[in-house]
């Protein structure tokens, strides 16, 4: 039955397994085969993710930080900031253009009032006149101040003028007068619409510009004056709410006694302030006591936790400003100048900014957004989008100081999960899990800030790269080693012979009397003859002391050969701890130096890259000085390299050049006869084929009678562990 599998992009609705510790380990082992640093790989797997064995792939924080990336890149390429001032710009427009209509009737009006050439000689037109010349009069009297409301004021001049005509038909002398009042008072208002059309004429163009010169008008129009006064007070409220975003509620209603409060706390709180920054202690838990009510119902436990907080919404005003044109930059400030001075509160708050910068600096909160959209929003609107903008600046910032060495407790889960949803909330739970995995399985543990392996998360590193090489030697039909002779001794094996005399009585019973029973056609009781008699086979086993000189030098990693090459010492150094406990393998590392490295070392040994050389001659003086504590069994050196060398040992320092000089050569085929002499065997495992390197390892060869293998970082394993394991065993036969 074929089996088939179909891939789909990962969506968020796949479920991830149980996360497996073994698999966690196998994991990471390659970064931390080849960078030596259990932080890196740790950090790397945080970054990247990890793909589980089922083929799903768990997501990381480059993932996390990309969608966070692309949330931000679509809100700048969704709105248009400069929108902020069409909308004020729309708001104040309406108003003007409310005032100007009604100054379109009030002229209109005035200049049918003006005296015409032939005026109406009868009680009607008497009564327009006087009617007229009350409206005007009372339109002059309104504009100095002296008037009350547009309304009233028109119904009250018309019943003065219903007086006035009556007294005109009574008196003709009378009629005179009133025409000259009517043409006063038309003449005036007429004046003063055209002096207030010439001031709305000669408003800025900006809307800043003209929400701060209407100030000091003073609208004919009841509706334009009220939209104005609406639109003063909801700029104050979102100015004051850059500070103070917790006291909307109080800012909505705010009343004199109000404003003289707040004006006061800002007070006090600039005297704490200073008393912090002058080293005295100050007086946090009363100023909470008298203003705690006004910073809503999470108000913050501690001076530093309420400096953050003004500072991070002061920034997000700061940050609209900063990411506006020049131009709109400049009547936006001017702007919030006027609703702070307008409010009382200008010099505290511009000493509350001073002093919050001293204490909590801006800049990690500042921020220029390139806004590229065309969707229009309004200023409360706008702030809102900064604060927005700000967390995802926070979060990133955490993401970023996270992967890169950071701690997965230091990420805002909370926000993460209100930005990104609860798919990146689990994402985080998942990487805090990874962790915690290994450590509950004991592969690593904390000391101090950083993580390190346990020695049974070292064990199942070298366990994980045994079972890889042998794993290919099995593919390859490795694995049954020719067996020349059997012995007389030593270790039992599973084939059995006839017995013999000398042999070790290790007797196979059940072969034995099945061996009898078929002589004698399964009678009872079962004769045994000597000719019946079957034992196991017996191998002796040598004694090996091996040194695995492992090279550090640069050109080892730059090939790609330095992780192949730590993996096979660690699986050696497994095969040897757990098949022959009696054995002993030393590590050497060497560059320009050679040193001894211990196995607990071995995974986190790094290539050596400040330095130059590759140094066998002090390696094979080290190997002889640790192989000398073993007189008897067998003794040899397997050295993993992909270059001549470079480097020799000279009074103590490491002489190098290249190409190789002869004294380097010298030097360590003087070391390779010293081994030779000793009954050291050198099996040399070259990763690369140049022909000073064929020549210099021919050499070896011939002088120590030992092997060289050619060989690729991903063959590196086989060729060693073949190689050892098969001249493990010496099988002798029994006569």
């Amino acid at each position: 039955m074929t089996l088939r599998y179909r891939y789909s992009e990962w969506d968020g609705t796949q479920e991830i397994p149980p996360l497996d510790a073994d698999e966690v380990l196998a994991g990471l082992t390659d970064d931390l085969m080849n960078f030596g640093d259990l932080q890196h790989a740790l950090r790397n797997m945080m970054q990247r993710g990890m793909r589980m064995p089922s083929g799903d792939r768990m997501r990381g924080l480059r993932d996390l930080l990309q969608r966070l990336r692309q949330q931000r890149r679509q809100a700048l390429d969704r709105f248009d900031l400069s929108s902020v001032f069409e909308d004020l710009q729309h708001q104040i427009d309406e108003v003007i253009d409310l005032e100007r209509d009604t100054l379109e009737e009030r002229g209109d009006e005035a200049d049918r009032q003006r005296p015409r050439p032939a005026a109406p000689d009868s009680g009607d037109a008497a009564d327009n006149a006087n009617a007229a010349s009350a409206d005007a009069g009372d339109d002059i009297r309104r504009d100095s101040g002296e008037a009350a409301a547009a309304a009233g004021s028109r119904g009250d001049a018309s019943e003065r003028g219903r007086r006035g005509s009556q007294q005109s038909r009574q008196s003709s002398g009378g009629q005179s007068s009133a025409g000259g009042e009517k043409a006063a008072l038309a003449e005036m208002l007429h004046n003063i619409v055209e002096r207030k059309r010439r001031f709305l004429d000669g408003l800025p163009d900006d809307a800043p510009g003209r929400v701060r010169d209407l100030q000091n008008y003073e609208f004919m129009n009841p509706e334009a004056r009220e939209k104005y006064q609406q639109l003063l007070e909801s700029l104050k409220q979102q100015m004051l709410n850059t500070f103070f975003r917790d006291f909307s509620q109080m800012i909505e209603s705010m009343s004199s006694e109000d404003t003289d409060r707040m004006r006061q706390m800002v007070r006090d709180l600039n005297q704490m302030l200073q008393d912090r920054m002058a080293g005295r202690e100050p007086e946090f838990d009363a100023f909470m006591d008298e203003y705690g009510d006004l910073f809503g119902d999470d108000p913050p436990r501690t001076l530093d936790e309420l400096v953050e907080q003004l500072q991070r919404q002061a920034a997000m005003m700061q940050n609209l400003l900063d990411s506006l044109p020049g131009d709109m930059r400049r009547q936006l400030q001017d702007l919030v100048g006027d609703r702070m001075a307008e409010a009382g509160l200008d010099d505290e708050l511009g000493e509350l900014a001073s002093n919050l910068e001293a204490l909590y600096p801006m800049r990690e909160l500042r921020n220029q957004y390139p806004f590229r959209g065309d969707e229009e929003f309004d200023l409360q609107a706008a702030m809102n989008l900064m604060g927005d903008m700000q967390e995802m600046d926070e979060l990133e910032r955490q993401l970023e100081r996270t992967q890169y060495g950071g701690d997965l407790g230091d990420i805002d889960a909370e926000r993460l999960e209100e930005l990104l949803g609860d798919e990146a909330r689990d994402t985080l739970d998942q990487l805090q899990a990874l962790l915690k995995s290994l450590e509950d399985a004991g592969y690593i543990r904390k000391k101090g800030t950083v993580w390190e392996l346990t020695p049974r998360g070292n064990r199942k590193i070298g366990q994980k790269a045994l079972a890889e090489i042998y794993a290919n030697l099995k593919r390859q039909n490795f694995g049954k080693h020719n067996v020349a002779e059997v012995g007389r001794a030593g270790e039992r094996v599973d084939d059995i012979k006839q017995y013999e005399f000398g042999d070790p009585f290790h007797l196979d019973l059940k072969q034995t009397i099945m061996n009898a029973i078929y002589r004698d056609e399964a009678s009872v009781p079962v004769t045994l003859h000597p000719d019946d008699f079957q034992v196991y086979r017996t191998e002796t086993l040598t004694q090996t002391a091996t040194v695995l000189m492992l090279d550090l030098s640069w050109s080892m990693a730059l090939r790609g050969s330095f992780q192949a090459a730590k993996k096979v010492a660690l699986a050696l150094n497994n095969l040897i701890r757990l098949r022959y406990p009696r054995d002993s393998l030393y590590l050497v590392g060497f560059s320009a130096y050679a040193r001894e490295l211990k196995a607990e070392e071995l995974p986190y040994v790094r290539w050596d890259e400040t330095v130059l050389g590759t140094n066998m001659h002090h390696a094979l003086i080290i190997a002889q000085r640790l192989l000398a504590r073993h007189k008897i069994g067998t003794r040899q050196v397997i050295m993993i390299s992909d270059g001549e060398p470079t480097a020799h040992l000279e009074r103590g320092r490491s002489c190098f050049a290249y190409p190789p000089s002869p004294i380097t050569i010298r030097e360590t085929l003087k070391e390779v006869k010293h081994c030779t002499r000793k009954d050291i065997v050198i099996n040399i495992f070259m990763l690369d084929r140049n022909y000073y390197l064929k020549e210099f390892v021919g050499q070896v060869a011939r002088i120590n009678r030992g092997r060289v293998f050619y060989t690729t970082p991903d063959q590196l394993g086989e060729y060693i562990l073949v190689d050892f394991v098969s001249n493990k065993r010496k099988s002798l036969r029994t006569a």
